[in-house]
């Protein structure tokens, strides 16, 4: 089952001493057939999941480098059954989990439940829908639990105390801790107290605490990893692929792997 296979895979990362990191690549950025070869690379170089990108034309969390890879995707032509299609057609290739990434206009045009059943058939394993809040989450959550996808939440630094308790408690797969305020892209610095808030966040939910949003560097994926399970990093990856440097996606990998020191 789909949930399963998320904790699994974050089980067996905690177990072997690491932190997770989850690379996030835009789908049809280069081509939809480009995909495969993305997602097995980034299995290969020991990511624990991969969050794909679905494009859209208005990507409200998304900061210029995303925006930009997810226009190049429109502009092949990439649309949302393309990159369903072509994750069923590898799915027995690759192990790792799939997360998908996208807003909420895309899955209600598609069909709630018949994308939710397509998901499952294409071998995805959980959704991250920035733009539905708790309040609305009602539009989808019968049709993921049917389907076993897990809905990932999305906590911010500006949330009040109780409504991140009432996120942490409602995640599934994992809880994506926004490390910024504003959309995502490259940042030089944190704010200052985001050890403990990434701390706090961990003492409300036995679900791993992955930080994201403006981490680029392997010295910030090794800092904001001390602090909770692990990074999701998206603008410096879809930045790096396009410019075909594989072997810094590899470095910032290793990051992760290395952040195993404990909680400062």
């Amino acid at each position: 089952m789909s949930k399963q296979k998320l904790e699994t895979a974050f089980q067996k990362i905690q177990d072997e001493g690491h932190k997770a990191f989850v690379p996030y690549i835009m789908a049809g950025d280069g081509g939809v057939d480009q995909l495969e070869e993305q997602v097995l690379l980034l299995e290969k170089s020991g990511a624990a999941a991969v969050e794909v990108g679905v494009p859209f034309s208005d990507p409200v969390a998304d900061g210029p480098t995303i925006q930009a890879a997810g226009k190049r995707a429109l502009e092949n032509g990439t649309t949302l059954t393309d990159i369903l299609h072509e994750l069923e057609r590898f799915k027995e290739t690759r192990k790792i989990p799939i997360v998908m990434m996208m807003y909420i206009n895309s899955i209600y045009a598609y069909g709630i439940d018949d994308f939710a059943q397509a998901c499952a058939k294409a071998g995805v394993d959980g959704l991250i829908i920035p733009d539905l809040p708790l309040e609305e989450e009602i539009l989808v959550t019968g049709a993921l639990e049917r389907y076993e996808i897990a809905l990932i939440r999305l906590v911010s630094l500006t949330s009040p105390a109780a409504r991140q308790q009432e996120i942490a408690a409602r995640t599934e797969g994992f809880l994506y801790a926004v490390t910024v305020t504003g959309t995502t892209g490259a940042r030089t610095s944190y704010h200052t107290e985001i050890g403990q808030y990434l701390q706090q966040l961990k003492q409300m939910t036995a679900t791993p605490v992955l930080a994201g949003f403006g981490v680029s560097t392997p010295e910030q994926v090794r800092m904001l990893s001390n602090y909770c399970d692990g990074v999701v990093v998206g603008s410096k990856i879809v930045e790096l692929l396009h410019q075909d440097e594989r072997e810094q996606i590899k470095e910032l990998i290793a990051a992760a792997k290395k952040s195993n020191l404990p909680i400062l």
